[in-house]
Parts: structure tokens; sequence; C-alpha cells
């Protein structure tokens, strides 16, 4: 029998690594736009001051804490034109939001004119939004179900 990797040996994930063409407007997109922050000054990894310094490389941490490193690649270009046909084994990054803001989310994207790949879709997991970054990677905003409103019931 081969070994493998019981579950709970992978405890958690540490980070997201995207290969990004124009850094600068991928740093506004994930930090300005969706809101993420940005690593800065003795936050940012050990690893990582050098190729940050020299503009390299990016850091933002998400909402749960998982770090999105953002990898300089001046030449990167999908084999196809089309951003609807997959460039990466990476489908999308999907990002969780309260409900109650999902409709600010919508108005965010369009103030900012990020190009909608779909929707928003409802479905009996909630909703959600896809969207490309500057790059053409697909990003989703979803939200679970809002709860129906309780109405009262009548007592006769």
């Amino acid at each position: 029998m081969k070994s493998i990797l019981a579950p709970g040996h992978l405890r958690k994930v540490h980070h997201i690594a995207l290969n990004v063409k124009d850094m600068q407007a991928s740093r506004h997109f994930y930090g300005k736009i969706l809101g993420l922050h940005e690593l800065t000054g003795k936050q940012v990894p050990a690893t990582l001051v050098e190729l940050v310094a020299e503009g390299k490389v990016a850091n933002f941490v998400t909402p749960d804490g998982v770090i999105l490193d953002l990898f300089w690649t001046p030449d990167l270009n999908p084999p196809h034109p089309d951003p609807e046909q997959s460039f990466t084994r990476a489908y999308h990054l999907a990002f969780d939001i309260d409900p109650r803001l999902f409709e600010t989310a919508l108005a965010v994207l369009e103030e900012n004119k990020v190009a909608i790949a779909h929707g928003p879709v409802s479905r009996p997991t909630g909703k959600g939004v896809y969207f490309y970054d500057p790059d053409g990677f697909m990003i989703e905003i979803r939200c679970d179900p809002q709860p129906e409103p309780k109405v009262p019931s009548a007592n006769y």
C-alpha cells in the first residue's frame, strides 16, 4: 500500500501565487478595488523583501489570512486572446462576502469598469459574480443565500 497524507495533515492554504503582467494594475485591482490589505515594511516575509523592493512581487492578505502573492511576469500572455479560454490549470479564485454587501460589490465592479465574465448568478448555494483581474484571471465574489425574513404567525 502506498503512503498517503492523512486527513488533517494539510492544515490550511498557506498562500496563492499568481503571475501578473502589469504589477501596478494588479496592485490597484487587489488592493483598491477588492480592498485586500497589501503587506508592506516589516509585514513582508523576509524571503520576499528584496523582490518586493525591486517591484517584482507584491503580497496581499485575504480576510481569512491567506497570503496572495503577485509575481511580476512582464512577458505573460495567455495562449488565446479570448479571456474565456482558460490559460492556466486554475479556474478561478473565489472570495466570500456577506450577502448584505453583494449588491455593493456589484456596484464597485461596475463603477471601476471591471469586465464581468458572467453573472450575477443565483443558485441554491447563493449568489456569485465572475469577473477578470487585469491579467485575465477569473475572480468570483460569492455569498451564501440570505435567510428568508421571518413572518410573525397570526395567533387567532
